[in-house]
């Protein structure tokens, strides 16, 4: 199938670049045999009437693209500018629209210009240029992307390529023990670690004829990054509301992607403010996080299951004194929109063979409701509503809210620096506790006060959901700290003192 491109700008400011646009993509071997693009300068000098004859251009085509400069152009009648009237027409249209900004001070761009971009959807906007060379690559990668969601062009997702340096011995045995055994508790994961890797990989389709997927290694290699370096996750931690250097506090995490999302989650939970209350209306001892764990995790996920795994970038994580900012490499499906998400629609799972292990241990649903579960939960907790934009990637910005946590919970002593202080020392001090977070000081509480807690319990308790709080108890146990006495049903814990 042919493809028609109608190629918009202001007339004086582009036209060389729109030339040399019209030229590559015709010249090129690949793209000439999908698409045809149309620019001003196709149409016989008689028939360059403003307006009409490019509106029924823009009617007439498939994708719409735009560049964007410092210049307004001819104003018609009504304030506009033919390009924005062009790009009305292809809103209307639902054609799709690809947006080219020239990189420029916001002070050398025409008022108008400034508002057009200022209204746009991130997600319109493709990618910035300074030069053609620039202008062509964006250009490039955006119709390739195009080809690939509309199934003309086929290729495997990253995480269904081999990896022709890996092999089973790069798969962790006690990362994939503990897979079948959190997936059979979760989803009833049908195959027992006895029967081995190579069953079990191959049930996952993470194995082939002894080929070794992508996603195997990310979700259990032994050393992940050995193969992909970027696929590690970076957490930084502000004081203010904008980046500053030297950064405060800076981690980078690596390991599986299960190990990244918990480290990950971990990481802000022990930046933000947990309030604790008291026992005076009843056993249970009331926490509340500022932001509900349940939603960070939301958050974090999606950026770690639909990263884009061949760039060079990583997923990061930035918590400011008003928001938590999580972006990953990556655009959304040409068929999505930031708005679109926030909407029902069909799951796009850019790596399915993660997304599916990643459902299996319940780290992820299979609706594509994810964005709409973290902007219902923000709303419903007293939090503003999240944003999501597209910048270099995907990015997701949750707002905090200072003593949120404290109006959720009655009688708070103090905040939470003093409030773990004061609850953890008399029952835990005797441990060794400086690679402890507080979600794992705080199980280990608990576990003091009722040996014979359950873990539907100890979640309800920490405020944490069950498959988090299991995965915690499984590095307390690793620790060599806590230790289960009989049997899951009937047993009790025991707190190891060291």
């Amino acid at each position: 199938m042919i493809y028609k491109i109608f190629i918009s700008s202001v007339q004086k400011e582009f036209a060389y670049e729109r030339q040399m646009l019209n030229k590559y993509l015709k010249g090129d071997s690949l793209l000439g045999k999908f698409f045809e693009p149309f620019i001003f300068e196709d149409l016989p000098a008689k028939d360059r009437i403003p307006n009409k004859a490019y509106i029924k251009e823009v009617e007439r085509s498939d994708i719409y693209i735009a560049l964007i400069g410092r210049e307004i152009g001819n104003e018609l009648k009504d304030g506009t500018t033919p390009t924005i009237q062009e790009f009305k027409v292809a809103t209307k249209k639902r054609k799709v629209r690809l947006i080219f900004v020239l990189n420029a001070k916001k002070e050398e761009r025409h008022i108008k210009i400034n508002k057009w971009i200022d209204s746009l959807s991130s997600s319109l906007i493709y990618g910035h240029f300074t030069a053609i060379a620039d202008l062509i690559s964006n250009v490039y990668s955006s119709l390739i992307s195009f080809l690939i969601d509309k199934g003309d062009l086929r290729t495997e997702p990253f995480d269904k390529r081999f990896n022709e340096e890996a092999t089973i011995n790069d798969i962790s045995n006690e990362k994939l023990k503990w897979f079948t055994e959190q997936a059979k508790s979760e989803r009833n994961f049908p195959i027992k670690f006895s029967l081995g890797k190579e069953k079990i990989l191959t049930h996952l389709n993470l194995l082939n004829k002894g080929k070794m997927t992508n996603a195997a290694i990310l979700l259990f290699g032994k050393e992940p990054q050995k193969f992909f370096l970027t696929s590690e996750v970076k957490c930084a931690h502000f004081h203010g509301t904008t980046v500053e250097k030297p950064i405060p506090f800076y981690q980078v995490y690596k390991g599986n992607l299960f190990e990244l999302v918990d480290q990950a989650v971990n990481f802000v939970l022990s930046k933000i403010d947990l309030a604790v209350g008291t026992r005076e209306n009843g056993p249970i001892v009331p926490t509340a996080y500022e932001i509900p764990p349940e939603v960070i995790e939301e958050a974090v996920v999606n950026a770690v299951a639909h990263r884009d795994y061949d760039s060079v970038a990583s997923v990061q994580i930035m918590l400011f004194a008003d928001r938590l900012e999580i972006s990953n490499p990556g655009r959304l499906p040409m068929d999505l929109t930031v708005e679109t998400l926030k909407k029902s629609h069909t799951s796009y799972p850019r790596n399915p063979l993660i997304a599916e292990s990643l459902y299996l241990a319940h780290y992820i649903e299979r609706m594509g409701t994810g964005i709409q579960d973290i902007i219902e939960k923000c709303k419903n907790y007293g939090l503003p509503e999240p944003k999501f934009e597209m910048r270099a990637g995907f990015v997701a910005i949750i707002y905090r809210k200072k003593n949120i946590a404290f109006s959720k919970i009655r009688n708070v002593k103090d905040t939470v620096k003093d409030t773990v202080k004061d609850t953890v020392k008399d029952t835990v001090k005797k441990l060794k506790m400086k690679n402890l977070t507080l979600i794992q000081k705080a199980i280990l509480k608990e576990i003091f006060a009722n040996r014979f807690i359950t873990t539907q319990e100890l979640s309800e308790k920490v405020r944490i959901n069950v498959r988090n709080t299991k995965n915690n108890i499984s590095k307390l146990k690793a620790m060599g700290l806590l230790k289960r006495i009989g049997s899951d049903k009937n047993g009790c814990w025991e707190v190891v003192k060291k």
